[in-house]
């Protein structure tokens, strides 16, 4: 094999190992060349003070002299233990109040329905809160647990259970506010106002035998249907007041169907100044809650609101 072209180190290599003969090395050239490759790479010791930072050395706080190195071992020990987990705030607080139901399981609870009501956070204030995307069925799990601790009798209720619920509840209770209810006037008549669409009315209650007038008109002449009627006086027809209360009503805008039941609102809003009491039944039959609906805006291109015209191939 022919050797001659390759450099002088790998020519050596190739003779030792394909001839047969022993071949001599030759020190010199191999010497110069490892000297050489050793001055290539190295690196003086002002050059690596320039690259390098200067080694840190740890004084002891007690005498402040310096100490030699030591290696020493290490571990970062997580605060929690479900640091490791997708979601570990939601985990920790899921756990610490199946920790509180354990641990006072055996105090006397209160019956179904008797227990305070609380209005809990949002899925929205408790993912600000603790700052993770919570989903809603697991916040769910923690709003069942709360109830649970809800549920303790008040008078035995712990303190750290008090404070457990306290950072889980709103800031305004919701279930504690007192509605404010329209005075009579110096006649006994009370005042009501309702809207529904383009329709309002103003009714005014006053103890009587049943009489209704709606624009000086009677409740057949204001309103030619039946339907209408019925809506117009339901506040009084849910409660079985039709013949304990007069009533005069002003009602404009929109059509008839609107007036009649914006008037619903109105002497449901004016009955509630007789008789209080009566405000579960009224919000059950649907006369205290404004009906927010309203036509939808014919759009441009479409015959209506969502109707779009005939679609022809040619």
């Amino acid at each position: 094999m022919k050797v001659a072209w390759l450099p002088t180190s790998l020519r050596e290599g190739l003779r030792c190992q394909f001839s047969v003969r022993p071949v001599a090395f030759n020190s010199n050239v191999r010497r110069r060349g490892l000297d050489a490759s050793t001055k290539q790479f190295s690196t003086s010791t002002r050059l690596q003070a320039g690259i390098a930072a200067p080694e840190i050395k740890f004084k002891n706080e007690s005498n402040g002299e310096d100490e030699e190195e030591k290696l020493f071992f290490a571990r970062l020990v997580p605060e929690s233990p479900s640091y490791f987990t997708a979601q570990p705030a939601f985990t920790d607080d899921l756990l610490a109040l199946q920790d509180l139901v354990r641990k006072y399981s055996t105090l006397p609870v209160v019956k179904p329905g008797e227990a305070p009501r609380v209005a809990w956070r949002s899925l929205v204030e408790y993912r600000n809160m603790v700052g993770e995307s919570v989903k809603a069925s697991k916040y769910h799990k923690i709003v069942e647990v709360l109830r649970r601790l809800n549920q303790i009798h008040p008078s035995l209720m712990p303190r750290d259970v008090t404070a457990a619920l306290n950072e889980y509840k709103r800031d305004v209770n919701p279930f504690q506010n007192v509605t404010k209810i329209a005075p009579l006037d110096e006649h006994g008549r009370a005042a009501g106002h309702g809207r529904r669409k383009t329709s309002s009315a103003t009714a005014w209650v006053v103890e009587g035998t049943g009489e209704v007038l709606v624009n000086g008109k009677t409740l057949a002449e204001a309103f030619g249907r039946i339907h209408d009627r019925e809506s117009a006086i339901w506040a009084l027809k849910a409660t079985d007041r039709i013949d304990k209360y007069n009533v005069w009503a002003r009602v404009g805008g929109g059509g008839t169907t609107g007036q009649a039941e914006a008037m619903t609102l109105a002497v449901g809003r004016a009955l509630l100044s007789h008789e209080p009491a009566l405000k579960p039944a009224l919000r059950r039959a649907g006369c205290m809650t404004r009906d927010p609906r309203r036509v939808e805006r014919k759009k441009p291109g479409h015959v209506k609101a969502r109707k779009m015209p005939a679609w022809v191939k040619r």
